[in-house]
């Protein structure tokens, strides 16, 4: 197996282009598993964690360009105020150490339907920069996962960056699994809500061969609050309008059968946290 370190991020387009079977490690907190376990045995790895920009982020015109190499510590400390959805998600991935080494792009990349990231990406709208020799483009998130652990970069790209818009409204994510972290969800939900454009956004892990948005019941909610005018008065609603934006949200997901849960038990916990998550933003939403 060959080992490939480039220095500067041009270098590594290159070195892709070169090598488009080349497997990219950052953290390696997904890469090294598969490698301890026999599971992948690539031709080469493609190191990436000398290229420093990777690891930075800025803002532009509301939206954060969160680089591909942007920890989870890092997402915690810094960016908690701007994108609180995935920072509360963050805190849940594994250990401290974990925390320290895993990143964002790493997370998009391995693609598994159950990254903790993906929910809350896929919730406001994030889309993945994909880079190649040849030039960028920008990829909606919730087109960018493919099948299980499949994504839509081409053999000669790598993910530059994740463009994520900044909070405008409260934002919640949950998961369901044997401990709150350090642990793979069983179902994980994260709920966005953008009072300026009287919308909800929403995603869900671990209960579909992908990560996926719920949009029915993003539409069932978003017009009920508009047409009761909660958005402007910030009341309560019904109970019945919960219920049923949880209902749908199960019926968005098609789940299986496996060791960590039933498709029923994820079909339910996906009930039971839309309705909470919702609630706790909601009540977020009333007080500020």
């Amino acid at each position: 197996m060959d080992f490939l370190q480039p220095t500067s991020w041009l270098d590594a387009l290159a070195v892709k282009s070169e090598r488009p079977e080349a497997m990219p490690i950052a953290g390696g907190t997904d890469v090294m598993v598969e490698l301890n376990f026999d599971v992948r045995r690539p031709a080469a790895l493609l190191d990436l964690t000398r290229v420093p920009e990777l690891a930075e982020w800025a803002v532009y015109d509301g939206r954060v360009r969160l680089g591909a190499a942007v920890t989870y510590t890092q997402v915690i400390a810094e960016l908690t105020d701007r994108l609180p959805g995935l920072a509360i998600a963050s805190r849940t991935v594994g250990s401290p150490q974990i925390r320290n080494r895993g990143t964002v792009g790493g997370n998009l990349g391995a693609a598994s339907p159950a990254g903790d990231s993906h929910p809350i990406l896929l919730a406001v709208d994030a889309e993945v920069e994909a880079a190649s020799v040849t030039g960028t483009r920008r990829i909606p998130v919730a087109e960018f996962f493919t099948g299980v652990k499949r994504h839509a970069l081409r053999p000669d790209e790598l993910i530059a960056a994740v463009w994520v818009p900044a909070a405008t409204g409260p934002q919640q994510f949950c998961k369901i699994g044997t401990r709150n972290a350090m642990v793979i969800a069983v179902t994980a939900f994260a709920i966005a809500l953008h009072p300026e454009r009287r919308r909800v956004g929403t995603g869900f892990g671990s209960a579909a061969a992908t990560p996926r948005p719920a949009p029915e019941a993003e539409e069932f909610l978003s017009q009920a609050l508009a047409e009761e005018g909660l958005w402007e008065s910030r009341a309560a609603p019904r109970d019945s309008v919960v219920r049923r934006f949880g209902e749908l949200v199960a019926d968005a997901a098609s789940p299986i059968d496996d060791v960590r849960g039933t498709a029923g038990y994820r079909r339910h916990g996906l009930q039971v946290m839309a309705r909470r998550a919702f609630t706790w933003a909601w009540n977020d939403y009333r007080k500020a």
